[in-house]
Protein backbone atom coordinates (compact mmCIF):
# COMPACT_ATOMS: atom_id res chain seq x y z
CA UNK A 1 0.00 0.00 0.00
CA UNK A 2 1.64 3.44 -0.91
CA UNK A 3 1.82 5.61 2.21
CA UNK A 4 2.25 8.83 0.07
CA UNK A 5 -0.32 11.53 -2.17
CA UNK A 6 1.38 13.22 -4.86
CA UNK A 7 0.31 17.46 -3.73
CA UNK A 8 -1.26 18.54 -6.81
CA UNK A 9 1.28 20.97 -8.51
CA UNK A 10 4.14 20.28 -6.91
CA UNK A 11 6.03 17.32 -8.33
CA UNK A 12 8.38 16.54 -5.22
CA UNK A 13 5.91 16.55 -2.63
CA UNK A 14 4.06 14.40 -1.04
CA UNK A 15 1.31 13.77 1.84
CA UNK A 16 1.99 10.82 4.11
CA UNK A 17 -1.14 8.93 4.83
CA UNK A 18 -0.48 8.41 8.48
CA UNK A 19 0.84 11.30 9.52
CA UNK A 20 -0.67 13.75 7.35
CA UNK A 21 2.67 15.24 6.76
CA UNK A 22 4.12 16.88 3.85
CA UNK A 23 7.54 15.06 2.56
CA UNK A 24 9.97 16.83 0.23
CA UNK A 25 11.44 14.15 -1.85
CA UNK A 26 13.75 16.30 -3.94
CA UNK A 27 17.12 15.15 -3.04
CA UNK A 28 19.39 17.40 -4.58
CA UNK A 29 17.52 20.14 -2.93
CA UNK A 30 18.35 18.67 0.17
CA UNK A 31 21.86 18.54 -0.97
CA UNK A 32 22.00 21.51 -1.87
CA UNK A 33 20.76 22.82 1.56
CA UNK A 34 22.80 20.82 3.31
CA UNK A 35 25.93 22.21 1.27
CA UNK A 36 24.90 25.89 1.87
CA UNK A 37 24.24 25.37 6.03
CA UNK A 38 27.71 23.92 6.13
CA UNK A 39 28.91 27.15 4.50
CA UNK A 40 26.77 29.30 6.64
CA UNK A 41 28.09 27.30 9.86
CA UNK A 42 32.07 28.04 8.85
CA UNK A 43 31.00 31.68 7.60
CA UNK A 44 29.07 31.87 11.41
CA UNK A 45 32.31 30.20 13.08
CA UNK A 46 35.17 32.85 11.02
CA UNK A 47 32.75 35.87 12.32
CA UNK A 48 33.02 34.45 15.88
CA UNK A 49 36.74 33.99 15.79
CA UNK A 50 37.27 37.93 14.14
CA UNK A 51 35.06 39.05 16.90
CA UNK A 52 37.13 37.46 19.64
CA UNK A 53 39.98 38.95 18.19
CA UNK A 54 38.85 42.14 18.11
CA UNK A 55 37.32 42.43 21.70
CA UNK A 56 41.39 40.76 22.51
CA UNK A 57 42.47 43.39 20.38
CA UNK A 58 40.62 46.29 21.52
CA UNK A 59 41.44 44.99 25.84
CA UNK A 60 44.80 45.34 24.42
CA UNK A 61 44.60 48.72 23.00
CA UNK A 62 43.24 49.74 25.80
CA UNK A 63 45.80 48.44 28.45
CA UNK A 64 48.58 50.16 26.22
CA UNK A 65 46.40 53.56 26.90
CA UNK A 66 46.14 53.20 30.41
CA UNK A 67 50.09 52.44 30.38
CA UNK A 68 50.82 55.60 28.59
CA UNK A 69 48.55 57.63 30.51
CA UNK A 70 49.90 56.70 33.64
CA UNK A 71 53.65 57.16 33.35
Amino acid sequence: MNKMIPVEGHKNLFRDRDSGAIINQDNNAYQNYLKDKRRNDIKQEEFDAMKKELKELKSLLNDLALKITSE
